[in-house]
């Protein structure tokens, strides 16, 4: 047999058992309500191809390939497991079990390391909590297509309306049409069906209410059959707790901004503070999305070597705050046109800091620049650190804490020297470190931190949701201290 015969062989039989994963992650994820996970990324509803990519991206953190010849073996331990709830991660197992050498079988190792989901120690699914989305723009529709996506255990997170103004004749046609197609993220993974007179959207067999109001004050969600829901407002309209206290109306019992709070409203960022809620908490805000990519890399960094002070750099992608041609504006910049121009403005990421990190004592200024591209930016976070090091200690450090630390779903970790901006659209983390881009000079280093500003971000606020409504479930093998 000739080496490219063999290596094709070798792809077919790869092909093979990765479609062998496919019922099995399906069948754990909708009977028992657990996600299963590889090096934090989700393989539900994942394809044969996609399912490979992810295996072999694990060389780019890990520094070997992982194959599903690995791997298949512990997920198939997991069937015979009595299984509650949970998140487990079959890289993460694989690795550990490499290092192991207790001589244990891949079956007893497993049920080990994920004791904590089984049996008597299993937590009980949860009952749908309902979710209600205040506006439906770039960020509303990625959160909708976000819990549709996680609906499919029939418990978690449960989207059951939207709230828009009505914006004219066949409004619910043309806005199930921008949830079913987007020019960056591409096309709804699913079906979509218009129902007008009942003014439903049903996305995967989701039905999504379609409310049509000016102001919080005129909704009874009661009357919608919706109770004790999770209310998002992606509008930014109203960022303080006055204003946001406008949409704690019947059936809503917690209120999330996708906006930077002002004044007491909690900044959250997932991985980071988000076990600083108090439970009777019923407004808080999850910051921003440059405030999202860089205070988990930030805190990574200052648990590790201290820092004393620090400086961002946001080169951030445009938004439809900014006009297409020039035009008017209420900001002195950002009425020049987005698509032609590099346009200097202001970022609040550098203050919200202090907010979700408070320990950290170091000051962090900031600013940013808009350039023409309509998704994904980069933070230049520049910090001078408390003690000096290398690059390789850097690099180690955070590629550690991309697979292994209670960060690893914040922070993602790539060394691809032709790496650019549209590679990381549809990321699911809230940054990931460039390693061909790191600067350090003895007490100084420079973290170059690509993050996907909506979808990422997207993330990040599902994981605050689940976190607030109590379904978030653990993940194992647990992540180190």
């Amino acid at each position: 047999m000739t080496v490219n015969e063999d290596s094709f062989t070798n792809w077919k039989h790869r092909e093979e058992i990765a479609e062998s994963m496919i019922p099995i992650i399906g069948k754990l994820h909708r009977e028992r309500d657990v996600t299963v996970l590889l090096h934090s990324r989700s393989l539900v509803n994942k394809s044969v191809v996609s399912i490979l990519k992810t295996h072999r991206f694990a060389r780019q953190i890990a520094g070997e390939e992982l194959s599903v010849t690995e791997t298949l073996p512990f997920l198939q331990a997991l069937t015979t497991l009595d299984l509650g709830p949970s998140q487990i991660d079959i890289g993460l197992l694989a690795e550990a079990y490499r290092a192991d050498d207790q001589g244990k079988s891949v079956a007893e190792f497993t049920a080990e390391a994920v004791a904590g989901a089984t049996g008597g120690n299993k937590i009980e699914r949860r009952e749908p909590r309902d979710v209600v989305l205040y506006g439906f723009g770039r960020i509303g529709r990625l959160l909708a297509r976000l819990l549709i996506e996680k609906s499919g255990s029939g418990n978690g997170l449960r989207l059951r309306a939207v709230v828009v103004r009505r914006g004219g004749e066949q409004d619910i046609v043309k806005r199930a049409s921008l949830l079913r197609r987007d020019s960056v993220h591409g096309q709804f993974q699913g079906t979509i069906t218009v129902d007008e007179a009942n003014s439903t959207i049903v996305a995967n067999g989701n039905v999504i209410k379609v409310i049509y109001a000016n102001d919080p004050a005129e909704i009874d969600y009661t009357a919608y059959g919706i109770d004790n829901a999770i209310l998002i407002d992606n509008t930014g309209k109203w960022r303080d707790r006055e204003g946001l206290s406008q949409h704690l109306r019947p059936g809503v019992d917690k209120v999330v901004l996708t906006a930077p709070g002002k004044g007491d409203v909690p900044n959250i960022v997932h991985g980071v503070n988000h076990d600083t809620l108090k439970p009777d908490e019923r407004i808080l805000s999850c910051a921003s999305c440059t405030t999202n990519a860089i205070v988990p890399p930030l805190k990574a960094m200052a648990d590790e070597y201290g820092v004393l002070r620090g400086h961002v750099e946001t080169v951030h992608s445009f938004t439809n705050d900014q006009n297409l041609l020039d035009n008017y504006h209420k900001s002195e910049r950002r009425g020049r046109s987005a698509p032609l121009n590099m346009v200097i403005t202001e970022t609040g990421a550098a203050s919200a800091v202090a907010k979700a990190l408070p320990e950290l004592k170091a000051p962090i200024t900031g600013s940013s620049i808009r350039v023409p591209v309509p998704d994904v930016s980069i933070a230049i976070l520049n910090l001078q650190l408390g003690r000096a090091t290398n690059r390789e200690e850097v690099l180690d450090h955070l590629r550690n804490v991309s697979l292994t630390s209670p960060l690893k779903r914040q922070i993602d970790f790539i060394s691809a020297p032709d790496a650019v901006s549209s590679d990381f659209i549809g990321s699911r983390h809230a940054s990931i470190v460039d390693a061909g881009a790191l600067k350090v000079d003895g007490d100084n280093a420079i973290l170059y931190l690509w993050y996907d500003n909506e979808f990422g971000y997207s993330c990040q606020v599902v994981r605050v949701v689940q976190y607030v409504s109590g379904v978030e479930y653990p993940t194992y093998p647990a992540p180190a201290a």
